[in-house]
């Protein structure tokens, strides 16, 4: 049995706040505002019950302590959260305009990193409210915000690695032929729920020519003898995320297959030792690409190399070309290169990596070895 973290603290979110400013200041920005989405649970604790069209706005800016923006009837649910006693609270009721009660928090003229999840009609309505104020995207001027974990964050995803690594190593005693696609997805949902899952966000059984389609959706293919199968899933535990791919055969696989997984395997080793500090992450995307172009399947790796994960399956930083954020100590991404031959068969192979002071550690641990299945 896994022992749960021990709970984010007023301190933590606190700390994260005060980071968030310095990090806009360095930026050249004067705050952030952030509406419900991963960024404010991350920020403060709170997620509202339900998003809606009713705004709710937590401020945070140089010149005055954090600031949260929140509907009456809502105030309830943010008064018992956590972070809650590190904001001062004002609220609106309906009948108000929301953006008037808001246009105090702001400073005219002011620029603002905003969260991606923001409504287009509370950034209009803001922008119409406060006069010469600039707004640019929290991943085009912060995107780093998220991307560093603390200890208790890499535990929570170390345990969600974990129990996916479990959930596969069951998937591995039951039958895969004659059985649709979907039932073996049913059964990969139901293992990530067994060890411990609070939500289950995908799973990805593809067989066949459909593992020639990265984000195939499980359907009602029966899988066949001589099928390789593609399986990637992932949810959230302690919210925060897994994410693993292992390809499969079912019954003895033939040389090209055997082939094109030692390469994919190759690929994926090679960019996972690639990773250390200050190294650029657009290499890790540039060594995984280039032992598969080497091997004559350039053409056939159609998707980046990885992507970060935290609170949210996909979040920066990027393994891809042109992403040239240094790596640091913390960080945490998929490496999951893959080869995919139109109308035969794909593989892939993932693991989350977070990058230590001497360079990588996979939360994933599950052989990487081709596993031959029924």
């Amino acid at each position: 049995m896994t022992v749960a973290p021990a709970p984010f603290t007023t301190d933590d979110f606190r700390t994260r706040m005060e980071r968030a400013v310095e990090d806009a200041v360095a930026e050249g920005l004067d705050g952030l505002l952030v509406t419900p989405g991963p960024d404010l649970l991350w920020l403060t604790g709170y997620s509202p019950t339900a998003i809606t069209e009713r705004l709710t706005l937590l401020v945070l800016s140089t010149d005055a302590e954090p600031r949260m923006l929140v509907p009456t009837l809502e105030r309830p649910d943010l008064d018992s959260a956590v972070g809650a006693s590190a904001l001062s609270i004002s609220d609106w009721r309906d009948g108000q305009d929301p953006y008037d009660v808001a246009a105090e928090l702001l400073r005219p003229g002011a620029q603002y990193a905003v969260s991606d999840s923001t409504w287009a009609m509370h950034l209009l309505g803001l922008q119409r409210r406060v006069a010469g104020t600039r707004y640019y995207a929290i991943t085009e001027r912060l995107p780093m915000l998220r991307a560093v974990k603390d200890a208790n964050e890499l535990a929570r995803l170390e345990a969600a690695g974990a129990a996916a690594d479990a959930a596969f190593e069951e998937i591995l005693n039951v039958s895969f032929a004659g059985r649709r696609e979907a039932d073996v997805a049913a059964d990969l949902a139901r293992l990530l729920r067994d060890f411990g899952h609070e939500q289950v966000d995908f799973t990805i059984v593809a067989s066949g020519p459909n593992g020639a389609n990265p984000h195939h959706e499980a359907g009602e293919r029966t899988i066949a003898e001589g099928d390789m199968v593609v399986m990637d899933f992932g949810g959230l535990m302690h919210g925060y995320g897994s994410d693993t791919t292992r390809t499969v055969a079912v019954g003895e696989p033939s040389a090209q297959m055997r082939e094109v997984h030692d390469i994919v395997r190759a690929a994926q080793e090679a960019a996972f030792e690639a990773v250390q500090p200050g190294v650029a992450c657009q290499e890790i995307d540039r060594v995984a690409r280039g032992v598969i172009t080497d091997a004559g399947h350039g053409d056939d790796f159609i998707h980046r190399t990885g992507h970060g994960i935290g609170m949210t399956t996909h979040e920066p930083p990027y393994m891809v070309e042109g992403e040239e954020r240094p790596m640091v100590p913390g960080m945490c991404f998929s490496i999951e290169p893959g080869i995919y031959l139109a109308g035969r068969f794909g593989v892939r192979i993932e693991d989350i990596v977070t990058v230590t002071e001497n360079g990588g550690r996979r939360l994933n641990n599950t052989t990487r070895e081709l596993v031959v299945v029924e």
